[in-house]
């Protein structure tokens, strides 16, 4: 099945892909259930989209009215597909690339400061990859205050969130991935926290 934008003002614009698990686009079932669980937070938002792979999650929120987002991924490779569907999708004036690990840390963003509303992550699966990019991405400093962060993920590879600045808001279980919902606080000792939560 090819790759598209399912939503919003480029709907049915095919993206490029590439075959093999590193770039695994977000199936389009969950895709789909992620952005309607979302609903109205995705317009103006400021997207990032770590382990981008084809860009697919970032592209769609852009799709659907978000302002900005920037792509994140490791892969020559990926980045090399991400610009060319941010190309195909003329959204060059809202879109930035970005060679990095988010396992290790994003310093490549940390000038950017407090900026994203929301953040997608759809890493390789059990490679314990979302909390070491839960953790970079805390040290960073570039999440608002209430920012949400969604994550795909194996059941076997769990969020963790016991002594960290993120709250799990919602998770759910779409065959083999789990998506997780996780609101950041800036100040979790107090409770200090704002933002919507991602319920239906």
């Amino acid at each position: 099945m090819s790759l598209k934008v399912i939503g919003g003002r480029l709907k049915g614009k095919p993206l490029a892909s590439a075959k093999g698990w590193e770039l695994r686009p977000t199936a389009g079932l969950v895709r789909g259930a992620i952005f309607n669980i979302l609903g109205p937070r995705i317009q103006e938002a400021v997207v990032l989209d770590l382990f981008a792979g084809t860009g697919a999650l970032g592209i769609e929120a852009l799709s659907r009215g978000a302002s900005r987002a920037v792509f994140v991924d490791h892969s020559p490779a990926s980045l090399a597909i991400i610009k060319s569907n941010i190309h195909s999708c003329g959204l060059e004036s809202a879109a930035v690339t970005l060679r990095q690990d988010a396992t290790r840390n994003l310093s490549g963003l940390t000038g950017m400061g407090p900026v994203f509303d929301l953040v997608f992550m759809d890493p390789p699966y059990d490679h314990k990859a979302v909390n070491s990019a839960l953790i970079s991405m805390d040290n960073s400093g570039v999440l608002k205050p209430g920012a949400l962060v969604v994550a795909e993920h194996s059941p076997r590879e769990p969020i963790q969130t016991d002594s960290g600045p993120y709250v799990l808001r919602d998770e759910r279980k779409y065959g083999r991935t789990i998506v997780s919902f996780l609101e950041y606080m800036l100040d979790y000792s107090t409770g200090d926290h704002g933002g919507e939560t991602a319920t239906d």
